[in-house]
């Protein structure tokens, strides 16, 4: 059976058994999703960016200030939504409050998406170390990677990038801070026998700090092409709606 035969099988019987339900107002689901038309409708598309780094930006503009002035380390990035109501509701539902219901929903609305960028041979996800990882259960990277990967048809893997040393949550650090805290925090497997292009994926892309230090490791391996690939995109302080 086609794998879109078969999902729109696992589709009907799923709407049979355990009809879908709108995760964020209650309402019932539609079109294969645990949202309403109404909410799906609200989610933010990143469909206005720069094409080096996804920054929202208010107009059609192919690269941001940042980028022109000093282009990051790698070569394009892909994030189909912004980082905003309703996605980040169910981004931190799924991320901080374990509810694998919102991180399916997230999965398939990336699965949905069409590739910006030119696909690479090999998937790698942003690590989580090892503490983190025992404390969260999961690696919200690797879980968003999985189905796309499939349903792009490009290998993932989780073992050929490794974060070295704990680092402390970015999420209230400021863009220094941020850079210096991942310093030096990842590594890659001694022997990996990387591909000539890789993708590397993360859940939100802020200001990127993470993602580039990861990309200027595997430049150092001798990965030619590096790309991004985040669910969504944080906008710029200067650019957020009031």
């Amino acid at each position: 059976m086609r794998m879109d035969a078969l999902f729109r099988t696992v589709q009907g019987l799923h709407a049979w058994l355990l009809p879908w339900r709108c995760l964020l107002c209650g309402d019932a689901g539609g079109d294969g999703l645990d949202l309403c038309a109404a909410c799906a409708a609200e989610l933010p598309r990143n469909t206005s960016c720069c094409a080096r780094c996804a920054l929202p930006l208010p107009g059609a503009v192919a690269l941001c200030g940042a980028c022109q002035r000093k282009p990051p380390p790698w070569q394009a990035a892909w994030a189909p939504f912004r980082y905003g109501w309703p996605l980040d509701r169910l981004e931190a539902r799924y991320k901080f409050g374990r509810d694998l219901a919102a991180g399916r929903t997230l999965s398939e609305l990336w699965r949905r998406a069409a590739p910006a960028v030119a696909l690479p041979a090999l998937i790698l996800p942003v690590p989580l170390h090892r503490a983190r990882l025992r404390q969260r259960g999961y690696n919200q990277a690797l879980e968003l990677a999985r189905p796309l990967g499939r349903a792009l048809e490009i290998p993932v893997r989780h073992d050929l990038l490794l974060r070295a040393r704990a680092t402390a949550a970015q999420t209230e650090l400021d863009a220094a801070a941020r850079r210096r805290n991942v310093r030096g925090a990842f590594a890659v497997c001694k022997g990996a026998a990387l591909p000539s292009h890789v993708a590397l994926l993360d859940d939100v892309m802020t200001t990127g700090a993470t993602l580039a230090e990861c990309a200027r490791m595997l430049k150092r391996e001798g990965v030619a092409r590096v790309d991004v690939w985040a669910l969504a995109r944080a906008p710029s302080p200067r650019h957020r709606p009031s």
